[in-house]
This record gives C-alpha cells, structure tokens and sequence, in this order.
C-alpha cells in the first residue's frame, strides 16, 4: 500500500512539473532513498534477448510502478534482490569492504550499474558535445566489480550524484570509464550490501589477529605495530590466505597495482614496508583503481577480421587467467572516438597494413598514460626502432633464441613475418631492449620491448607469429609442422612472460570442483545384474568402502554430500543422462566387446581415475567389465609417480581386466602396456580412411606423433589373487586438445591439409569404446598365439626401426634397437655381442636412457 502510494505521489508530481525531468528524478530519488524503496533506470526495447545471450533490453515494468519514461528508457520502483553469483565479483582496494574506516555512509547510495560492449549496442547515441558527457566515474566511487556481458560495477554515490547519474542516464549523456554503454543502474541491493559488509569487517577483524601472529613470526614486530584497527590492508597485501576470504567470494589486492596501494603511516615499521612492496610487485593483478576494468583490447585494423579476432582471443584465453579479464575488438571507428584510452590494461595490434597517423597519436597517447601495447607482426612502432623487409624470411620458419626475464635464454622455431627491426641512431635506444633474435647469419631481431613516458608505458613488439597455432597456418612442409609443433610448448611459455611482463596475470585457472559419478551400461542386461549384485555388496547405507576412494551408491545426485578425493557419490538412476563431454550413444556403438567395459563409471572431474575401480575390482563377477572415464583429471597418474597433465579434450580411462595366472599372457604380464599402447594406435589407425594417421608406439607404454612428440601414455597396475590377475590400465592420450603439445585431430588436419581429403575430427568416447574393442581382441589373440601373433601389428606401428640407444649411461656403449622380447622387453644389438634384452634403469623421465644389461 506504502509503494502504491508513492508512486501516485509520483505520477502527481510527473503531471505538475511535466518536461522537468531532471527535478522529478532529484525529488523522486530522494524520497524512495529514505522510504528504503528500491528503483531502477534501465532501457527498455522490444521482448528480453534469446537465452543464449546476456539480455541487452528488459520487459517494460508494470505502467503502475513507472516514474518517468523518455524514449526507451524507464525510471522505476522494483522490488529488491540479491545479488548474483559472490564467487565472480572482485573487490577494489578503495573498496569499504577492505578498510573498515571507510564504510558505506548512512547518506549515501549503493548502487549496480549494467554496461554492453559499444559494438554490439544498437541503441547506443553520440553525445552532441563533449560538455553534455557525463562520465560515470566523476560522480561515484566503485567498490567491486564483476567481468563479463554485462560488465557490472557496484558503486557508492551522494544521493544528489546518484541523481546526476540517473538524469544522464535517461537524458543519454551518461558515459562508462570502459568506453561501453550503460544499460541498467539498480539501486535494489542496498539490504545485501550491508550484509557484505558486516562480513568483511568481522572478516577482517579476524584476520588481523592472524596478522599480528604472521608478523611476530617474522619481523618481531611490537602490538602497536600491528595493532587490530590500524593496517589491515598490510596483511591483505602480503598474506596469501587473506586471498581466500570467504571461499574466495571476492578477490582483493590481486586486482590492484602497485603504484596504486595507499601509503602507509608514518609510524609503521620501514621492514614491514619494504617486504610488502615486494610480495605486491610479484604477486598483484594491474587494476585502475578509478573504477576502470581490466579490458584487454585487440585491433586488426579491418572489420571483416573476424577470424583473426577469434584466433588472438583463443590464444590470449588460454594464456591467462580467463576470469580476471574482458576481450574485446578495438574497431577503426572507436580508435579515436571511444574512451578506451583510460580504460584498459593492454592493447594488441595485430595487423601488418599501415597504421593512420590519427590512429598511431591515439596509440601512443595510450602509452603516454601508462598503457601496454604487445604487437604480433604488426607495422606498429615508435621512437628508437624501424621495421625493415626482408623477403626471403616471409611465411618461413625459423630458429629464435628468446631472452627470459631471469637471463636465460630459450630457443624455438616459430614463423616469422618478413620484417625484422632496426634501431635508429639518431635516437634515444636505452629505451630499446632486444628480446629476440634469429638463430640465422646476420642474428637479425624480431622481438624488442620499448619503454615511453613517465607513467609506465611500454610495449613489446614482435615480428614473430607469437600468435598463431599451427592450424592457422595455411602454407607449411612437413618439416615447418614438426618444427611449429615441437616448439608450441616453447611458445605458450614465451607468449604468457610477455603477458606477465606487461602486467597481466596468467596464473593457472582454480583447480575445478569434484563431481558425482554415474553409472553408465552399454547393455542394460548387464546393467541390471551390476545393480543386483551392488545390492549385497554395499551397506545399509549404499557405502562401499575403499583405502582410496569409498564410492556411495545413490539413486539420485544429494547435493548436500560433500565430494572429496576420498568420498565420492555414484548416482545409478540417470534417467536421461546427458554430457557436453561424452555420448553415450557413441561410445554404445563403437564398443564391440564380450565383457570389456560394459558397465561405465563416468564423472566430468575426478581425481585419477585410477582410484574408482579400486573397491569394486575384485569382488565383481568377470563377466561385469569395468570402467571409469573422467573428462578432466586434477591429480592424473604417470609412470614412475609422474604427474600426468589431463586438461578438456584428452581421452582419460582406467580399464579393469582379469589375466588368468596359466596363459600365455599371464605368464608375461608387461605384455599388457604393449598390447593398449597398440589398440590405442589402432583404434585410429583402423578406422578406412584413417590409416596414414602418423599415430605410433613408442616401447614400453607411449603413444607418439612420428617419432617427435608424445600424445598419451598407459600405466598398468597388477595384483595377482591366487590365481587370477586383476589389472587396472590406466590410458590418456591427447584427442582435441592442441595446446600446449599435440592431439589427434591435429593430426587429421595436417593429412587433410597436405592430401585434399576432408576426414572428420575424432571424439573421446569414440576413441575409447574403439581403442577398448581392440584391446580385447589384441588379448584374444594373445592368448591364443603367444607374443608372436601381435608382434607384426605392434612393429608396424612402433618408432623403434633402425634406432640406436646407448646401454648404461649417456657415454656408454651403442645398440641397435632390434625389437622385444618374450616378455615386453627390448631386444638390442650390441657390436660384438649379439643380441640381448635390456631393462629400464629405474628414471621416470626417458626409459630409453640409460638401458641396463641384467645379469643372466
């Protein structure tokens, strides 16, 4: 009734003072402030947009709770909210959530402000004059922030500023530091602002009793140094668990700059200053503290470059850290109109066609005020260097020697433009560091970094394709591909120093959260028996416990069970489970087996899956073949107590088999890595069409590109009970996943490429249920005829012709590589001594180094 009543007084109020909108806004904001209503300014076009999308427009209010209209935009009392996802919202250090003497003020308004990229916002309105501009940041102070489409700014402002925003708003003069359009400014979270802020500051009083703990430890400093109420924000600047508040709801200082952190006061200890200035130059996040997000913008000079857009923002995302940063396009019109000059962190010029003279003083006006600039091939440059053609280097492949920021050097073979840089006399050069040269006769430089101004501003400029994977290379030989990819590792390593150097963080992404398992069945005959046999192998409460991981057997996800390396839920009522990751109609159809595999555990994130089977292995009856597939592992397992990596495109399972101790196979059980190292081979290699993949074995347990770069790898686990063996095969090999190696369907691009032919790009369940279909044969076979009815097939395929190793040591004696024994070892051919089977020395790293003659 209260609400209905306002806005009746409102609507008074509209048909008294008619066109005076800017009184009406002032009067109207003033009383809902104080009333504690919520309200809001928003455009308001046309139905909300596709839910594919971030909605751009909003459903128009009811006409009873409107304010005043003009045009498409709306001013409106709402009812409150929360606000959305805490996890992905950052704090600014300026922010009252951090410095508890600087707390919201009773007569102050805490507001959301929603803003879209300029590009893509058609209702978006040049200012007649730059007088009528109101920028954003002139009247508010922004507290935190969250990236993304829409970009949002929560923000603290006097009711008489607040207003001025609003007026703008509705008016179109209203301008965002960032250079995007504002489209919504929300003044419903005030309730839940309070609450954020009640938590901090009992968060922080907390935390600063840690603090004088840390700092007795390490500088003995007295109580009064660190007195609770006086330098909270030192411990959040040095300490890394104060980067965990709050489960990580809001990161603080490593959005914030250096040269940006208050001073400190002048009775703190000059020990304590100094050692806080070091961990902020390591470990801190480049953040304008004016409110400014960290836009990172990427100019190609044409409006068609769609693709080359998509290919810098590909590589640029999986270089840093995704979250923290917002890509955008810079296009030609907005190079000198758009504000994005005080509004990001980095801009990259990624085009070799001549750069306007307008847009050259735009850019190095963006250095002047302290911006970055990295150039990838780019006609960009400035004071003290040139670029100079040489034609012969153009689209050729070349040996860098690349200097790093610890004096080392590093050398990789990367594409290089053409052009190459020089260094004018005339000019200052101490500005001008070399950072690459090409390892040919004149030692010619590709990459240079250049300093300007007073402010901060550099840039790094490279005429090598930093950018650029080997798919995006249209023309190469066979020797320019094995090169580009044996360096792309180099590469990823050299590209995110040049982005950390320039200021940007490229810290590996949060471990991802753990995730239910399900119970997946290629045949629901054996699903069934699977299930009555769970019955009477579980307890009361569907635990079946294990010394890795116990499982939970549920009927449906309990979202309150917690996850862990060691307690995991498995959900065995599906119903229509669905993956973005994994068809299990797909695999269904390339599983062709007895027994192997028909029953799938299968989770998004696991640990290993080498731990799932672990409980259920050996009491499962055999005809009941077992499976765990995972999409992503954290902790992945490796020869030797390696670390095998498993990012999003790799094929990664954990296979149980059971080998009779009286066969020809249990009798030689190393056999067994040979034997899947081949049906991974195979399962690609066997599809028509597919046959000249250059997918190999290498011995004992790798799966090779050629005899260049490995792709997977297989590690076997054996028991042996009474007289059955129970083995796990843990297998991974790289499927779609380019970077930072190699994968399959790279492999299948560069056949298509090199042979005219239009193969289709391969899955992970595929592969899978095809390289399970193969080993189950493989073993058959086996079984039946002994090593030598698979040998032909494995040297077929292996990378070992015709290659030499040395035995003991890396001086020692040379063998011929000769082939494997009857039980999976190498055979060599040693001068003068015939043929011999040789052992691995025990190292983790190259099992072919360092062979070692047993003694008979």
């Amino acid at each position: 009734a209260r609400a209905m009543l306002i806005t009746l007084c409102y609507l008074y109020l509209w048909a008294r003072w008619g066109p005076r909108s800017a009184a009406l806004i002032r009067r109207t904001v003033r009383r809902l402030h104080r009333s504690r209503c919520s309200f809001t300014f928003c455009c308001c076009a046309g139905p909300p947009a596709p839910p594919a999308r971030p909605p751009r427009r909003h459903v128009p209010p009811p006409e009873e709770r409107v304010c005043l209209r003009i045009g498409n935009k709306v001013f409106f009392t709402d009812e409150a909210q929360f606000l959305d996802d805490l996890n992905r919202w950052s704090l600014l250090l300026i922010s009252p959530f951090i410095y508890p003497d600087k707390l919201l003020k009773a007569e102050h308004i805490a507001f959301v402000t929603e803003s879209v990229s300029a590009q893509t916002d058609n209702l978006q309105k040049v200012p007649v004059s730059s007088k009528e501009i109101v920028k954003w940041s002139d009247y508010c102070s922004p507290l935190a922030y969250k990236p993304g489409e829409p970009y949002k700014l929560i923000a603290e402002a006097s009711v008489d500023n607040f207003s001025n925003l609003g007026i703008a708003f509705m008016e179109d003069r209203l301008q965002m530091d960032n250079g995007m359009v504002p489209h919504k400014i929300v003044c419903k979270y005030l309730h839940k602002l309070l609450l954020m802020e009640n938590m901090f500051k009992s968060k922080l009083e907390k935390e600063s009793e840690k603090e004088s703990e840390h700092e007795d430890e390490s500088n003995n400093l007295s109580d009064k140094e660190t007195g609770v109420g006086e330098h909270h924000h030192l411990h959040l600047s040095s300490c890394h668990e104060c980067l965990q508040l709050e489960n990580s709801t809001i990161e603080s200082v490593r959005f914030a700059s250096a040269e940006n952190i208050p001073e400190l006061s002048d009775d703190c200890n000059s020990k304590l200053e100094e050692k806080n200035n070091y961990c902020l130059a390591r470990g801190i996040k480049r953040v304008n503290l004016a409110g400014k997000p960290p836009n990172i913008l990427i100019y190609l000079g044409s409006e068609t470059a769609k693709v080359e857009f998509e290919q810098v923002k590909s590589i640029l995302q999986e270089c840093i850290d995704a979250d923290s940063y917002t890509i955008y396009q810079l296009h030609e019109e907005q190079v000198r109109k758009a504000p994005w000059i005080d509004n990001s962190l980095l801009l990259i010029i990624a085009t070799d066609k001549p750069i306007s003279e307008e847009n050259h003083k735009q850019f190095m006006k963006f250095l002047s005020k302290g911006g970055k600039i990295l150039g990838f091939s780019s006609s960009f440059t400035f004071d003290g260097i040139r670029i100079k053609r040489k034609s012969k280097l153009k689209k050729t492949v070349h040996e860098l020697v690349v200097s790093k920021m610890d004096n080392t050097e590093i050398k990789l073979n990367l594409l290089v433009s053409g052009c190459i840089f020089e260094k004018v006399m005339k000019e200052d050069t101490s500005k001008v560091k070399t950072l690459s040269r090409l390892n040919n006769a004149d030692k010619d430089t590709v990459i240079v970094h250049l300093t300007y101004g007073d402010s901060g501003g550099e840039a790094i400029l490279s005429q090598a394709h930093l950018e650029l994977d080997i798919n995006s290379v249209d023309v190469q030989t066979e020797d320019d591909f094995n090169l580009l990819k044996i360096s792309n590792t180099k590469r990823f390593e050299v590209l995110k120093e040049i982005l950390i150097s320039l200021g940007l963080s490229c810290e590996l992404s949060e471990v991802p959260m753990l995730t239910p398992i399900y119970l997946l069945s290629s045949d629901e005959e054996i699903n069934l028996a699977f299930l009555k046999w769970l019955e009477g192998s579980v307890d009361a409460e569907g635990l079946k416990p294990s010394s890795k991981v116990s499982l939970k057997f549920v009927s449906s996800c309990e979202s309150k069970m917690e996850i862990t390396p060691s307690f995991m839920q498995v959900i065995t009522e599906v119903g229509s489970f669905s993956s973005e990751h994994f068809s299990l109609k797909t695999y269904q159809q390339n599983l062709q087996t007895k027994k192997l595999g028909k029953i799938v555990l299968f989770t998004e994130v696991t640990t290993t899956t080498m731990n799932l089977l672990d409980g259920l292995m050996f009491e499962l009856p055999e005809e009941m073949g077992l499976i765990a597939i995972a999409v992503r592992q954290t902790q992945g397992k490796g020869r030797g107590g390696n670390v095998w990596l498993s990012p999003m495109g790799c094929a990664l399972s954990t296979l149980h088999i059971t080998i009779p101790l009286h066969s020809n196979l249990g009798q030689r059980i190393p056999f067994i890595q040979h034997l899947v190292s081949l049906a991974v081979v195979e399962s690609v290699r066997s599809i028509p069409g597919y046959e000249d993949i250059d997918l190999r074995v290498k011995w004992p347990n790798d799966i090779y590109y050629s005899d260049l770069m490995k792709l997977g790898g297989v590690l076997v686990n054996s028991t042996l009970i009474e007289t059955t063996f129970h083995i796990l095969v843990g297998f991974g090999f790289n499927v779609n996943n380019s970077n930072p190696t190699i994968c399959i369907n790279d492999l299948i691009t560069k056949f298509n490429k090199e042979e005219g032919a239009k193969l289709k790009p391969l899955t992970t369940d595929c592969l899978i249920a095809r390289t399970v279909t193969v080993l189950e044969r493989l073993i058959d076979t086996f079984q039946e005829k002994g090593p030598n009815g698979v040998l032909p097939r494995y040297y077929k395929y292996w990378v070992h012709s015709g290659k030499q190793v040395h035995l003991h040591n890396e001086e020692g004696p040379i063998a011929w590589i000769v082939g494997i024994d009857d039980y999976g070892f190498l055979q060599v051919h040693e001068e003068g001594k015939g043929v011999e089977s040789v052992h691995p020395d025990g190292n983790s790293f190259d099992m072919l180094r360092n062979l070692i003659v047993p003694k008979h």
